[in-house]
């Protein structure tokens, strides 16, 4: 699953997509990806951090969840800002789940060939080493109500 994605295909996901889970999720401000959960924030899109050692606490106004599974209501698309090794036991979770989410996408730099295969072969729309707070305004051509602030 590694490799070339095509517009219509992020267009689609992000197009069609409400609930997104963002699988570790950071409260400090000069992650990325505490800047891609605010900037999803701002666009509109319902958003869940993820991250077991803040749980109970906010990022981006919304409350962290623990796990996935924590999570109170159905999920569109998960998010993924963790190492690539550690993709194969989080599609175990994301497959998990019921329902299951639409769409799995991985971070730039977070490539997992036969992890991100299975939650394809699973119906998922999958997208890999892409970032939605990138792709978003390149495809909708806006931006978020409120812009994340840039990195440093």
């Amino acid at each position: 699953m590694d490799g070339y994605f095509d517009d219509d295909l992020i267009r689609s996901v992000l197009g069609g997509v409400k609930t997104i889970a963002v699988v570790g999720a950071s409260p400090n401000p000069m992650r990325p990806s505490n800047n891609v959960t605010e900037f999803l924030v701002a666009a509109g899109y319902t958003v869940f951090p993820v991250n077991p050692g803040h749980g109970g606490e906010e990022i981006a106004g919304r409350l962290v969840y623990e796990r996935l599974a924590d999570i109170p209501e159905p999920i569109d698309m998960v998010d993924v800002f963790r190492r690539s090794e550690a993709l194969p036991a989080l599609v175990d979770e994301v497959l998990a789940l019921e329902p299951r989410p639409k769409a799995l996408w991985t971070q730039l730099g977070v490539v997992n060939g036969p992890a991100t295969d299975r939650a394809a072969a699973a119906g998922m729309q999958v997208v890999t080493d892409r970032c939605p707070a990138i792709e978003y305004p390149r495809l909708f051509h806006r931006v978020a109500r409120r812009a994340p602030p840039a990195p440093a």
